[in-house]
């Protein structure tokens, strides 16, 4: 698996979603939906009626980021919508071994997301349970943020944990992707990148996703 860019729509004009895919559906690998409760996180989003309706109009697949309470109770529902990868936080998950293999069985990717200070470890042995681990390298709730070097180190050991068990989990991150931050993000290890604001704020949202992309390839950790 090479790199794959998840554009986020939570920077995109919720007016013109459908528009919006189109302009970097020939580039792109996801089209990254976050869903936000404001109890979680500090912020109201999007939810279920929002994936229903992108579903049927979107050319690429929706990678579902739930930040929300109570996933075990609500994730599941977003595979029968249709998004193909859905991930939940492991600090809201009340039994993520079985959220995650009900995930599955409903035909979707499983993905657990961190905190930037939430450590990996203690999950090490959900590793096989999982399609992806995502990292979050800002403070979830709000797009246009800054990107935090300090989960620089928790990337690489991330990667470390996948090497050592000859894992095919895929390693996300999103928050503050940018040109300026996506070749420090490869070079520790992550191999999928959420961008929003870096994208959808462009004049060329598409060409944004390419050079995105060449920089990440470039960086890319190669096991």
């Amino acid at each position: 698996m090479g790199i794959q860019i998840s554009p986020s729509i939570l920077s995109a004009d919720f007016a013109n979603l459908g528009a919006e895919v189109d302009s970097i559906a020939d580039v792109a690998d996801w089209v990254h939906v976050d869903v936000m409760d404001n109890h979680f996180v500090p912020n109201l989003t999007l939810g279920l009626p929002v994936v229903e309706s992108l579903r049927k109009v979107s050319p690429l697949p929706l990678d579902c980021h739930l930040m929300i309470e109570n996933p075990d109770r609500w994730a599941p529902a977003y595979a029968e919508a249709g998004a193909s990868s859905v991930t939940f936080h492991v600090e809201a998950a009340h039994a993520p071994v079985r959220l995650a293999r009900e995930l599955r069985a409903q035909g979707a990717r499983a993905g657990m997301g961190l905190k930037p200070a939430t450590p990996i470890e203690p999950y090490a042995d959900l590793l096989p349970e999982l399609d992806m681990v995502l990292l979050m390298t800002v403070e979830p709730g709000f797009g246009g943020q800054a990107f935090l070097d300090v989960v620089l180190p928790k990337i690489a050991r991330t990667r470390a944990l996948l090497r050592d068990r000859d894992s095919a989990v895929w390693l996300q991150v999103d928050g503050g992707v940018s040109s300026a931050t996506i070749e420090r993000a490869a070079e520790a290890g992550a191999d999928v990148f959420v961008a929003g604001s870096a994208v959808f704020t462009a004049d060329e949202p598409a060409a944004v996703v390419s050079h995105l992309r060449a920089l990440a390839e470039a960086a890319a950790v190669r096991d």
